[in-house]
């Protein structure tokens, strides 16, 4: 069964992730190139959230934990992988960009270890970090084991101040061995590709007539004289297609086969034309049903406000993206690993391809996205959901170990947006904003506050005053602790608001327990689904969500 991991990914790869066991890992890990990069929900009204960011606040500055990365790495036994964090380190000093590249480099020595020898590793990155983090990937993985740096176009054109505009990413792609998955990905052919394709065969195949020879005469059986014509006559050798021979005796029996052997093979095979005017033999390329990918993609653009995939998540990758790297370095069944999953997109394409997978992230609201997402996309999928809240004890435990996290949680459940302040500054009374359109059109807003600790009747009346000035329609209070009936008084006090567009009506001030977002009950927020159809509009409310 596929699992997805709340916690810090070097302690889930550490404990729960068994040595050799993964096929495939993709990451695409947070880089402060530009102090909001993993940002997880933009709202409507231009606020931003600051969790992932606190999320990962530490990992940028040098301090105990980055000196703890860069003193385990040491400890690690991997001695090219320290010699080079070390050489960073006297270049760089102890500032930023080292404290980023000690927390990956730790990560990579495990995630090394998790990968079986016919795995392979995609280090999604911006070209910021890219060329440091090439050189540990060497460290960790042997740079003979790196197979491409693949450029991916990831925007469309922009100006940029006294410099070329920054439109691609970075994905670096490493093997653990010589011995890895590999599928070959064929992409339609470009306009007028087959037009030269003039000829067929008996065998039905398309072809056109191609060099047999090369310039240039080199030692060896490449210079042997075939069927009367000297290649080296007239300085050049035999130039054979490799992969025409391997598909016919496969790639073993090809690596053996003297040139003379090879040509003979092709011509048996139907593959060499013989000229009428007796001149020098070609070779016939055969019309393939696609053209084999590259390594800069240009052909999958970026996802823009309208795509129906987009989550609101800044640095969300395209599916398409995700699948051809699943694709092409992992077979059905296989296991492909996330540890910095965010929004979820590379879970998503391993569950699309029938993979299994395993998908981590340090942030509540991150696991509650994805949990949904696989939710809605797969509405019968079973999987483990491991370090979030299962039950009402769990979430009291959370309460008590770290209120902002429980915050986090609650609000993910309930489908809330965290608000800009929380933590690191004045929030306003606010915690989540849940956004909706009671009309299918118009945005409007629930203010969510979260109650951790004790609560009472004063909590009720501050809501009521925030939902006043932010002109919010509706108000939720979460609490771990069941309301009074004062509170329940005071909350049916600020009264009912009437859905014009249905007539339904709402209670105005709301409250929700853990007990109850435990039972399956959620805020009663009304939501028009408008995309059933011109005339089919239905109201639904997120009274129907589940809790996984």
């Amino acid at each position: 069964m596929s699992q997805l991991y709340y916690g810090d990914n070097l302690d889930v790869l550490r404990e729960h992730v068994p040595d050799e066991s993964v096929d495939l890992i993709y990451l695409d890990p947070p880089f402060n190139s530009n102090a909001n990069y993993n940002i997880l929900f933009k709202s409507p009204d231009g606020q931003q959230s600051q969790s992932q960011i606190e999320a990962f606040e530490d990992t940028w500055h040098w301090n105990d934990r980055a000196e703890a990365a860069f003193d385990d790495v040491m400890r690690s036994g991997n001695t090219n992988a320290f010699t080079l964090l070390r050489a960073m380190r006297e270049f760089l000093g102890d500032n930023d960009m080292m404290a980023y590249l000690a927390m990956m480099t730790v990560r990579l020595i495990e995630l090394h270890r998790v990968l079986k020898p016919t795995g392979s590793l995609y280090l999604h990155c911006d070209p910021t970090a890219s060329h440091y983090l090439k050189l540990l990937l060497d460290g960790v993985f042997g740079a003979t084991n790196f197979k491409n740096e693949i450029v991916w176009k990831r925007t469309t054109a922009h100006s940029a101040a006294r410099r070329f505009g920054d439109v691609h990413d970075i994905i670096l792609f490493y093997s653990k061995s010589g011995d890895f998955t590999w599928n070959e990905i064929l992409l339609p052919h470009s306009d007028g590709y087959s037009d030269r394709y003039r000829n067929e065969d008996e065998k039905g195949r398309v072809w056109a007539d191609d060099n047999l020879t090369a310039p240039g005469i080199r030692n060896g059986h490449s210079g042997e004289a075939w069927r009367g014509f000297d290649v080296t006559a007239k300085g050049s050798h035999w130039k054979i297609s490799r992969k025409a021979v391997e598909r016919i005796v496969g790639a073993d029996k090809a690596a053996s086969m003297t040139t003379i052997e090879k040509l003979d093979l092709l011509d048996a095979d139907g593959l060499i034309h013989w000229p009428r005017n007796g001149g020098f033999p070609r070779f016939k390329r055969v019309l393939s049903s696609g053209t084999l990918v590259q390594d800069v993609v240009t052909d999958i653009p970026p996802l823009n406000s309208q795509a129906q995939e987009r989550l609101g998540y800044p640095t969300q990758k395209p599916l398409a993206l995700l699948e051809r790297i699943i694709d092409a370095s992992s077979n059905e069944g296989d296991l492909v690993l996330d540890p910095f999953c965010g929004c979820g997109t590379a879970v998503h394409a391993a569950q699309k391809l029938g993979r299994r997978w395993t998908g981590i992230d340090v942030t509540h609201l991150a696991i509650g996205l994805i949990e949904k997402r696989m939710s809605d996309a797969y509405p019968s999928l079973q999987f483990d959901v491991i370090g979030r809240p299962q039950s009402l004890a769990d979430a009291e435990e959370l309460v008590r170990r770290d209120k902002h996290q429980f915050e986090l949680w609650a609000l993910s459940v309930v489908d809330a947006a965290p608000w800009k302040g929380g933590r690191k500054g004045p929030d306003g009374g606010i915690d989540g904003i849940i956004w909706f359109k009671p009309d299918g059109k118009k945005t409007e807003k629930a203010i969510v506050e979260v109650k951790g600790g004790a609560t009472g009747v004063k909590d009720v009346g501050r809501l009521a005053q925030v939902m006043e000035r932010e002109n919010a329609k509706i108000g939720v209070l979460l609490t771990a602790q069941p309301p009074t009936r004062t509170m329940e008084r005071d909350a049916a006090a600020v009264g009912i608001w009437e859905n014009k567009y249905t007539g339904r009506k709402h209670a105005r001030l709301q409250i929700l327990t853990l007990d109850d977002l435990f039972h399956n009950r959620r805020p009663d927020i009304p939501w028009v689904d408008t995309t059933v159809g011109k005339k089919a509009k239905r109201e639904t409310t997120q009274q129907q969500g589940t809790l996984l």
